[in-house]
């Protein structure tokens, strides 16, 4: 059985390197043949600050934008969030995004991948850890930390891992599997 992965890129600064970091990681997750992988860029999706009048739980959307991000969020199995790490937090672009929805977030399973300074965005993943739990899903612990990045990327804006990176990837993405197994197994014997 393939399960539905969504990595979802946060930052949508100007320069990021964000979508450099989710390039990388997208093409090891490429090599886990249990998982259908989709790359979401919020940068791309544009989701405005939250509007709908409704609260996410009752999914009474009425912009055509919250209509499709809902359909995009609920088809997957499991998430992997790639963030940067601003001031001990994580984009608020990622709140917004988890913030549209409920329902469709919920017994799911999170991974992240996290970079910045001497932290490697470990501080953003903290405080990320919060909402995602609230709106009922699974932060998987092992994830992947990115201190320095910048040492990492080439001069044609490539990401180069090093062993180390790959091998958390890897872990993190087989942890990943085991927990989008037996969650889509529970929300499928919900009503039992």
């Amino acid at each position: 059985m393939k399960y539905q992965l969504k990595i979802i890129i946060g930052s949508t600064r100007p320069t990021r390197k964000g979508p450099i970091v989710a390039d990388w990681f997208l093409k090891i997750a490429k090599q886990h043949p249990d998982f259908e992988v989709e790359l979401l860029d919020l940068k791309e999706i544009d989701l405005p600050l939250m509007d709908e009048p409704n609260h996410p739980r009752l999914q009474k959307y009425i912009n055509a934008h919250t209509k499709k991000w809902s359909k995009t969020i609920d088809s997957a199995d499991a998430f992997v969030i790639v963030t940067p790490e601003y001031n001990f937090g994580y984009p608020a672009t990622l709140k917004n995004a988890l913030d549209y929805l409920s329902v469709e977030w919920s017994d799911k399973p999170m991974g992240f991948v996290s970079y910045g300074g001497i932290s490697g965005g470990t501080r953003a993943v903290q405080e990320l850890k919060l909402p995602v739990t609230a709106l009922g899903m699974m932060p998987i612990p092992q994830a992947v930390n990115i201190p320095f990045f910048a040492q990492f990327i080439n001069d044609n804006d490539v990401f180069e891992a090093n062993e180390t990176l790959e091998k958390s990837a890897n872990v993190m993405l087989t942890k990943l599997q085991n927990w989008a197994k037996a969650l889509k197994n529970m929300r499928e014997n919900a009503g039992e």
